[in-house]
């Protein structure tokens, strides 16, 4: 697993840096500072009570005496005054946001603000058993919260790219290397919401794809699960799925984004794990445009064009299973580097090497399976092991890369492996939720009341049209 930096560093928070707004206020100094004496006996004696801790952030009028007197009135109610801390507002030049963590009762604090109006304004107000501290979510790795913070994190390649290992089939070949900068350079160079490049494929590279899609389509009929055969012929009749023709990803794209609101990013090579699940999180499936070397097309080290379009695409048309794997990217969203590569073990189990039981047998859905002829056959040879998933076992399991698995995880059907990996992704530790939001397609963080009653209020508005309907059917039908 990779580790980077957060891309905000902690504020440190100081009663200096709280003076130096109102330098020029000397009455207010001198007030602060002994209210700020008064705070630091409290911290060492420990006497107030975490459970009635409060903050509030509110702005004030720079008016001389106007922090003074919204001091002065929580000491007459006998509240403690655990941290203060000021900041230049950004709503109005004339006012400053004032921070107060004290010891007091939601209630209390919200008798005090209406006392002081209208010489403050509240911002925000929070009680630590309904929401999330600061320093909480500051703790937690970047992620995006919309879509378009994936061009902050999609051009992060750890391997391969435009330059190959010395065991790549391509390594000695100029001319293919200098085709893999082309493809690498398109994708670095793509932004949100660019159409997709077209590419001109060269004769070598599509019959190189002709031979797997071929060879593959040969085994599809009786080692497939039925949703991937219920959806390849789409994809020849809307995307150009020919074996002498190489689709064009921004086809694709478009494709996905009517069946199952998925969407192709090109990608120039290997993400981080947490970088590639916090793609699926958005419905953006990172996508590799380049085709393997044509010295031996029915073995390539890593992900190409034809294991992306032959074996992912076909199952991302699918609802269900889109659900599944945007699911997954939403639990990697914020997580420490230990949960991820666990969510990411549960992906290479299931979405690259899963197997599903229909009509009694097993059948497969792994893209890393679909696209690779020998492991596709040897899945379902009846030699290979085969378990239930199970994510808190699947986790642990090693991942593969040169050769077959040692053990591979089937699931009933797509619906079983999601509420498997629901229950497994709230053992996560994170200190809030997420939930994404399909029409601006960014991730809402549920930290405190506010947020969640947000939620609320439209999943209730939500059932109200199902149990309209329901009555409306139930009339029709008599009932």
């Amino acid at each position: 697993m990779y580790s980077r930096r957060t891309d905000r560093p902690r504020r440190v928070k100081s009663f200096d840096s709280m003076n130096s707004n109102f330098e020029d206020n000397q009455i207010n100094n001198e007030f602060i500072k002994a209210n700020y004496m008064k705070i630091e006996d409290n911290k060492e004696n420990n006497s107030f009570s975490q459970r009635n801790r409060s903050s509030v952030i509110f702005s004030l009028k720079n008016e001389v005496g106007g922090l003074v007197k919204a001091l002065k009135l929580f000491q007459e109610k006998h509240v403690n005054l655990i941290h203060i801390e000021s900041r230049k507002s950004k709503r109005k030049n004339s006012e400053f946001e004032i921070f107060l963590d004290c010891d007091s009762s939601r209630e209390q604090l919200s008798e005090i603000l209406q006392l002081l109006q209208p010489h403050v304004n509240v911002i925000s107000m929070n009680s630590p058993e309904n929401s999330v501290q600061e320093d909480e979510m500051e703790s937690c790795q970047w992620f995006p919260k919309k879509i378009s913070d994936l061009d902050r994190c999609s051009n992060r390649v750890l391997m391969y790219g435009s330059d190959l290992d010395a065991d790549h089939p391509g390594f000695k070949d100029n001319v293919y290397r200098k085709r893999r900068k082309y493809f690498a350079d398109v994708a670095l160079s793509y932004r949100h919401g660019d159409p997709i490049p077209r590419i001109e494929f060269t004769e070598e590279e599509v019959k190189t794809w002709g031979t797997v899609f071929r060879e593959l389509n040969k085994l599809y009929p009786t080692h497939a699960c039925r949703e991937y055969l219920k959806n390849l012929p789409l994809l020849s009749k809307y995307c150009g799925y020919r074996e002498d023709n190489i689709p064009q990803l921004e086809d694709v794209s478009r494709f996905l984004k009517e069946r199952s609101g998925f969407t192709i990013r090109p990608v120039a090579g290997y993400l981080s794990p947490r970088d590639f699940l916090a793609g699926l999180a958005f419905r953006v499936f990172h996508c590799t445009q380049y085709v393997r070397h044509s010295s031996d097309p029915l073995y390539t080290p890593e992900p190409d064009t034809c294991h992306e379009l032959l074996g992912h695409i076909p199952l991302l048309a699918e609802p269900s299973f889109a659900q599944f794997s945007q699911e997954i990217g939403l639990a990697s969203l914020g997580a420490s580097d230990d949960a991820v590569q666990k969510l990411a073990t549960c992906y290479f189990f299931t979405i690259e090497f899963g197997l599903c039981k229909q009509e009694g047998k097993l059948k497969v859905y792994g893209a890393g399976l679909l696209s690779s002829i020998s492991e596709l056959k040897h899945s379902l040879s009846g030699n290979a092991k085969v378990k239930p998933f199970d994510p808190a076992v699947t986790c642990n399991q090693e991942c593969i890369i040169t050769t077959f698995q040692e053990v591979y995880f089937f699931s009933e059907s797509f619906e079983e492996a999601k509420e498997k990996m629901r229950e497994f992704a709230k053992t996560i530790k994170r200190p809030f939720g997420l939930k994404y939001n399909p029409y601006t397609q960014s991730v809402q963080i549920l930290k405190d009341t506010k947020s969640i009653t947000s939620v609320v209020s439209d999943l209730r508005h939500e059932l109200d049209i199902v149990s309209d309907a329901l009555n409306k059917m139930n009339k029709q039908l008599g009932v």
